[in-house]
């Protein structure tokens, strides 16, 4: 699976989303090392600090499975608009991947164009990490 499939996973993702406050539905898709794909949505309440995320949701099902390694994610939201983790589920992915994890995005400019990809190190510079806290 590509970067492009991959994104698609997501945007896939996205139709499962509840999100009636808001309006802004996300999804995301989490390739694990042996190449199997978690996707998750978001699913938000009234109360927004406790909706869950759709990184955290896909993050979930995959260490539920037993996996602890983790190649690529893929976040979409409905708006296509460029999105990527927020800061607690960056923070979540800090937890359990490495800061080469790729995380591949919407284009802003057209949902044709080639998804742009930061790494997790890119995104979360000085995050909380189990060394910090010893």
């Amino acid at each position: 699976m590509d970067d492009r499939e991959l994104l698609e996973t997501a945007r896939q993702a996205v139709d499962d989303s509840y999100a009636p406050y808001s309006e802004y539905r996300v999804g995301a898709a989490l390739e694990t090392d042996d190449g199997t794909v978690y996707t998750g949505c978001n699913i938000e309440n009234a109360n927004y600090s406790n909706s869950i995320h759709a990184e955290e949701l896909a993050l979930s099902k995959a260490i539920e499975a037993g996996h602890r390694s983790f190649e690529r994610i893929a976040v979409s939201s409905s708006k296509r608009d460029g999105i990527t983790p927020c800061g607690m589920c960056r923070q979540s992915l800090r937890e359990f991947c490495d800061d080469d994890l790729r995380v591949i995005c919407e284009n802003e400019e057209t949902p044709e164009a080639k998804p742009v990809v930061y790494t997790l190190g890119e995104l979360i510079p000085n995050t909380i990490s189990p060394e910090t806290l010893e």
